[in-house]
């Protein structure tokens, strides 16, 4: 009698215990469907990953759910990042996202004619990498040169369109991926190339960013680059104020006849041709009329402060639009400013 008591309370403790185990395993902390997102750092231990789990209520016992993560011999399994669990997740679910790398990821858009520190400012507002650190990655030469590119950064490359990115992942990837994107797209347009034009990629995506930021209107992409191909075969110089205001440091938006005067690298009302490099990141419109600019012979454009240009054949018809959208209008400003007051 005295050994069947023992059998049968061993027996009962087991039962108790995988009864115990098992309902752990399968239910759920919370039948309410809460949101819980836990950060996985790269490198972290498991039970400081476990501890973490139960403090933010998406376990219920942090050595519990090591036992089971042992058992299932997944603990060097744990893939970093950034998670969204719910409280309704039972544990098994909890680590099978975990070992399968289910990570939450943000979509982002990023606009055409961004610069990288821009591009890297919309990424550090999201939390997705630090901008420094991106910015650093995206100016370095040997980085550049190892996906293929020509200059001292990947400005130009990082196409401009929605991405899918996580939390944790590395500039460079993000980088890798942008230009990827860049090299698909490019690829596509390169071949309406016309047998005259001879520029190389860089010239081209350089060309393309200036028409990019010269741009308000898509419709006229053609057209603008139509004017700086026709500037560059009259030995011209292209005088974009994009590219001055690029070749400043600590721009502060106030563009003066200073900057225009100063020779930098970047300054094309004072050296002729294209700059070194492109001052922006373009998109598919600017890249296509970049190659194919309409056959027009305008050699100026002028702002109507309505989004579009006013493009001209020769200087004098170009002065007039200069005083008819810019100087009248500053002037007729001036005078309801004084009215007013």
């Amino acid at each position: 009698m005295k050994i069947e008591s023992i059998i049968i309370t061993v027996l009962t403790a087991i039962i108790l215990l995988i009864t115990h185990v098992y309902t752990f395993l399968y239910t759920p902390p919370s039948r309410e469907k809460t949101e819980k997102i836990v950060f996985i750092p790269q490198g972290a231990s498991f039970n400081i990953i476990a501890r973490k789990l139960e403090g933010e209520g998406v376990i219920t016992d942090a050595d519990k759910f090591s036992m089971l993560t042992k058992f299932k011999g997944a603990i060097t399994k744990i893939k970093a990042g950034e998670y969204e669990f719910t409280t309704s997740m039972p544990p098994t679910e909890v680590l099978s996202m975990m070992v399968n790398g289910q990570v939450k990821d943000y979509t982002i858009t990023i606009p055409e004619g961004y610069t990288i520190r821009e591009i890297a400012a919309v990424l550090s507002a999201m939390n997705i990498v630090d901008k420094n650190e991106f910015t650093a990655k995206a100016t370095d030469a040997v980085f550049a040169a190892s996906l293929g590119l020509e200059g001292e950064s990947v400005e130009g490359y990082l196409f401009p369109d929605t991405y899918r990115f996580t939390k944790g992942i590395a500039s460079e990837e993000i980088i890798k991926r942008m230009v990827q994107r860049f090299n698909r797209v490019y690829s596509e347009i390169v071949f309406k190339k016309p047998a005259w034009l001879q520029m190389t990629k860089k010239q081209i995506v350089t060309l393309a960013s200036i028409i990019e930021k010269e741009t308000g209107d898509n419709s006229e992409s053609h057209l603008i680059s139509s004017v700086f191909h026709n500037r560059i075969k009259k030995r011209m110089r292209l005088e974009s104020d994009p590219t001055v205001i690029y070749g400043i440091k600590g721009f502060n938006g106030n563009l003066t006849r200073k900057h225009l005067l100063t020779k930098t690298p970047y300054n094309t009302y004072r050296v002729y041709g294209l700059p070194p490099g492109p001052i922006a990141n373009p998109g598919r419109v600017s890249l296509e009329a970049a190659i194919a600019p309409s056959p027009d012979t305008y050699l100026y454009f002028v702002s109507k402060n309505n989004g579009s240009h006013h493009f001209s054949r020769n200087l004098k018809e170009h002065n007039r639009a200069v005083y008819y959208y810019q100087k009248r209008l500053k002037s007729r400003k001036a005078q309801d400013l004084a009215k007013n007051n």
